[in-house]
């Protein structure tokens, strides 16, 4: 302190003396005002992203416990559901009307599941409830245990966004809302498929536009790796396939080049697999929302509209292999990537092979359960429409039938939900950081075929 801001500090010691409590109350507001603007501008430059990130570690090991718990009841469930196909199935209409019933007693709103999220995340709606959590996780149980032919990611992602949100109102800093429900979408993700890279890539590439904004990539790294390895310490196993098990005369280099350098060959065949899966993902997010809006206009009662249909579709289910096409798919994926039985693709046989028409009613099912109101989601089927729909194509294609498979699971899942990179990193996470060429080829190709069509049919946000 220099004596002119001494001079200045007694001349306002002595104004402030001189004034009448009102004014002496009146400026201590003021100073506090203004520290408090200057401490939250402090925080907002320098501590947000650090903040963030510490919740965000919080979050994924929160959801990455509730995944593990989810996780392994529903496949407790459908255990159940396999070993007895004929006591559970048939009563899929009447577990439907129990659904739709739950929903709007206790329920009234979360129905809309992921377009709830996206509602949130783009400001046009202002909460998520809690409710929202064992609603869609009881929800999704019984969709799986009647035989209903859906997915699980559904649930982990609305999990984990629920919580990301309602985190996010006691953390006061900037974006915190948006960031936390994309950390807690990733979260989910990792934590049930013990991917993490590939949540981080999908939280990121459903919601954002464009770009990937480090306020957001860093808490959703933080908050997947943590999910992931919470479920993993809690027990739930991770899908995994070693290709070099499976056709150990070949790997993905030998393939993509040989004594006489790049084979452009080879490539070509990934480029062509490529527009098939792109066009097959493409195809599915397509007819998914033109079977919802056919489904609502000629039912608009949901109560009506599930039931009718859940009577078909378990007549269906019961009908082909008394239950094979029920459920997550996993069944039909194990096919694809069971040794000697993989290279088995046949139209007719037993119930050991796949089937070359196994995409289809697989595709035709998940859509139909889905369309009419039941819960779950739509990634693990397209993981079976995928690569059962590679093992058919593979000898046709020239392509060995393990690595075909593994493509179509990823590609098709990248087409159906319009994302690039995901797919990308499930495919070398599950098959094998070796096979990533093979992966971007393909999953570029699909990427670009697709025709723009996604499950995840909401506006992207930015964040800036």
């Amino acid at each position: 302190m220099n004596f002119r801001d001494f001079g200045k500090y007694n001349q306002f010691k002595e104004q402030f003396a001189g004034m009448s409590p009102e004014m002496k109350e009146q400026m201590m507001r003021m100073a506090k005002e203004q520290m408090k603007a200057r401490l939250n501008a402090f925080v907002q430059k320098w501590l947000s992203q650090p903040v963030l990130i510490v919740v965000a570690l919080f979050l994924g090991a929160l959801v990455g416990a509730l995944t593990a718990f989810f996780g392994q009841v529903l496949l407790a469930v459908s255990a159940l559901r396999d070993a007895h196909p004929l006591y559970w199935i048939p009563g899929l209409a009447l577990i439907g009307i129990a659904i739709v019933l739950g929903y709007k007693k206790f329920g009234k709103g979360t129905e809309r599941g992921m377009d709830m999220v996206f509602g949130v995340a783009h400001g046009k709606e202002s909460e998520i409830p809690l409710r929202m959590i064992p609603m869609v996780a009881v929800s999704t149980w019984l969709t799986h245990l009647f035989g209903g032919s859906a997915g699980r990611e559904g649930v982990a992602m609305q999990i984990g966004a629920t919580l990301g949100h309602n985190i996010s109102k006691k953390i006061h800093v900037e974006k915190a809302g948006k960031v936390l429900l994309v950390a807690g979408m990733a979260a989910g993700f990792a934590g049930l498929f013990q991917t993490p890279l590939a949540a981080i890539a999908l939280a990121l590439e459903v919601l954002l536009v464009g770009y990937l904004e480090l306020s957001a990539l860093l808490p959703a790294a933080v908050a997947a790796i943590t999910a992931y390895k919470v479920s993993e310490m809690l027990g739930l196993e991770k899908f995994s396939v070693d290709l070099h098990t499976l056709f150990p005369d070949y790997n993905v280099a030998n393939l993509l080049w040989n004594e006489n350098g790049f084979d452009i060959h080879f490539v070509l065949k990934l480029a062509l697999l490529g527009v098939l899966f792109g066009i097959v993902g493409g195809g599915f997010a397509k007819l998914l929302s033109l079977a919802k809006k056919f489904a609502a206009n000629k039912l608009p009662n949901p109560v009506k509209r599930i039931a009718f249909v859940g009577i078909g579709i378990s007549l269906l289910l019961l009908v082909f292999w008394q239950g094979r096409y029920a459920g997550l798919g996993t069944n039909l994926i194990d096919l694809c990537f069971a040794g000697s039985q993989a290279a088995d693709v046949n139209a007719t046989g037993n119930a050991a092979t796949v089937f070359a028409y196994d995409w289809i009613l697989k595709f035709a099912l998940t859509i139909a359960t889905i369309a009419v109101g039941f819960k779950g989601g739509e990634v693990t089927p397209l993981f079976a429409i995928g690569a059962t729909f590679g093992a058919w194509v593979a000898t046709m294609v020239g392509v060995p039938l393990p690595l075909a498979a593994a493509l179509g699971y990823a590609a098709v899942f990248g087409g159906a939900t319009n994302t690039l990179f995901a797919p990308i990193f499930i495919g070398a996470e599950i098959f094998g950081f070796d096979t990533l060429p093979a992966f971007f080829i393909v999953c570029v190709v699909a990427f670009a075929c697709n025709g723009g069509q996604s499950i995840y049919a909401q506006k992207k946000l930015r964040l800036k």
